[in-house]
């Protein structure tokens, strides 16, 4: 697989971008839709997913056939990794706003309106005692049980521990040119990710079914799910990302000196497992 000598490779025009541009916009205005309560939200979003959707298989597709007939330079080499490191800094700053909205609620607002601060405590609930886990003073007397770190949550961090490892091996099996055990990792880690998003499927049954834990079960319900369910989601990104290079790599895309699509992949895998543990110590365990 050749690289191109020298330059910096300027692909030919494409419509992906404005394409994109009106899957998102429509996947956003169909959940806005939906937040309201507008009977045509289903649809709007359902059409700024399949839009999004094509937009993403069809834009990925142009860059892979572009690398894999070498027309990147070391320079493009260079830009796309610094595009996919930003990119994973964005989702740092995304998941610290809810990691902070959860800190703020309770060091701050829970003590505040218990008591730690009077003025405050008199003036908006009087008399109010609230401890972590709390649905919030305007919803006292919801009945409900927090979820507890044993033992889907601690099963899932295992997994998702054993899923970098399995990663690192396939990552080091490709430097080495060996590719079955390359493709064997590779499915194993994909695998690995289907089963915590399964588990934490169920856990969400059991969290609605049984423990009365919902979305609107106030600060702490809000808190758990946005969390637990943004890196679900992130983790079924994940999972399609891996698929897709295992694929790849099933068909001698990537050599030892050259794979910059897996270790993005590798990159973004192990983000996910980072963000997991603070979940699972911060959500969970404290």
């Amino acid at each position: 697989m050749a690289q191109a000598e020298g330059g910096y490779y300027v692909p030919h025009s494409s419509w992906w971008p404005i394409i994109g541009s009106v899957g998102v916009t429509a996947l956003v205005v169909g959940i806005a839709m939906w937040l309201e309560g507008m009977g045509a939200s289903l649809w709007v979003t359902g059409i700024g997913a399949v839009i999004t959707l094509i937009m993403v298989i069809g834009w990925f597709g142009d860059v892979v056939r572009e690398g894999v007939k070498g027309l990147y330079s070391d320079q493009v080499d260079r830009s796309l990794r610094w595009g996919m490191i930003w990119f994973i800094f964005s989702e740092v700053m995304f998941f610290a706003a809810f990691f902070g909205a959860l800190f703020y609620a309770r060091v701050f607002s829970v003590p505040w309106l218990s008591g730690e601060d009077p003025a405050t405590s008199r003036l908006l609930w009087d008399s109010m005692v609230l401890s972590w886990p709390t649905a919030g003073p305007g919803n006292v007397g919801m009945e409900f049980q927090p979820m507890g770190p044993w033992p889907l949550p601690t099963i899932n961090t295992l997994i998702l521990l054993t899923s970098g490892v399995t990663l690192t091996i396939a990552h080091h099996a490709l430097k080495a040119g060996n590719r079955g055990r390359l493709v064997t990792y590779m499915w194993f880690t994909v695998a690995l990710g289907l089963l915590f998003t399964g588990l934490q499927g169920y856990e969400y049954y059991e969290a609605y079914a049984h423990l009365n834990l919902r979305l609107d079960t106030g600060i702490y319900g809000s808190t758990f799910f946005m969390l637990t369910g943004f890196h679900g989601v992130h983790v079924v990104i994940g999972t399609l990302m891996l698929a897709v290079i295992s694929l790849r790599c099933m068909k001698g895309h990537f050599s030892p000196d050259s794979h910059f699509g897996f270790e993005a992949s590798a990159w973004y895998w192990h983000f996910v497992d980072v963000v997991w543990l603070g979940v699972f110590i911060f959500v969970y365990v404290l």
